[in-house]
């Protein structure tokens, strides 16, 4: 009997202490299977590259990513109101008290920004959120450990250079026009 009690008031404590806030990872996580929706998670193999020429700053980048998320709405345009919508719930989010701005390109029906969360020397996690209302949008979640600024630049430099496998980007196609 009093193993099921405290069985009790251990799962109560667990349910009580859900966060039940909304989250750019809840907001994945909830559209990543609609239809309007196109996911995908990326990891750092795709860049295939050759790691033997990288510089110790390009290793460090590579070795403090982890993985990317993409979450893209592609822009109906029978249902505008719905593109507002979605875009307006990413757009709190990242108002929310744990993303940070960096950088915001834009305004209005078409921009973009990024964000992130950690310090400024620790990084968990960079945001890029795009828009285009013709096309739609896209979020794009860069995962790693320790990343900076710095990370992200070399990451960038990385990019130009890789040898990108496209067939893992097919998905987006569609929102490309």
């Amino acid at each position: 009997m009093r193993i099921a009690f405290y069985f009790a008031i251990l799962v109560s404590l667990l349910l009580l202490s859900c966060n039940r806030e909304p989250s750019l990872q809840k907001y994945f996580v909830e559209n990543s299977e609609k239809k309007e929706f196109v996911s995908l998670d990326i990891s750092p193999s795709i860049l295939n590259i050759d790691k033997t020429k990288l510089t110790a700053q390009q290793k460090t980048a590579i070795k403090s990513f982890e993985k990317m998320n993409i979450l893209a709405y592609k822009f109906d345009k029978n249902n505008p109101a719905q593109y507002n919508t979605e875009s307006q719930k990413v757009t709190q989010l990242l108002k929310g008290e744990d993303y940070q701005e960096l950088m915001k390109i834009g305004s209005g029906k078409d921009g973009a920004s990024i964000s992130y969360v950690g310090s400024a020397d620790n990084i968990n996690e960079f945001v890029l959120f795009a828009k285009r209302k013709e096309n739609g949008f896209a979020v794009v979640r860069i995962l790693g450990d320790n990343m900076d600024p710095n990370n992200i630049m070399n990451m960038i430099s990385l990019l130009k250079s890789a040898n990108i496998d496209m067939d893992a980007l097919k998905p987006l196609q569609g929102l490309i026009k």
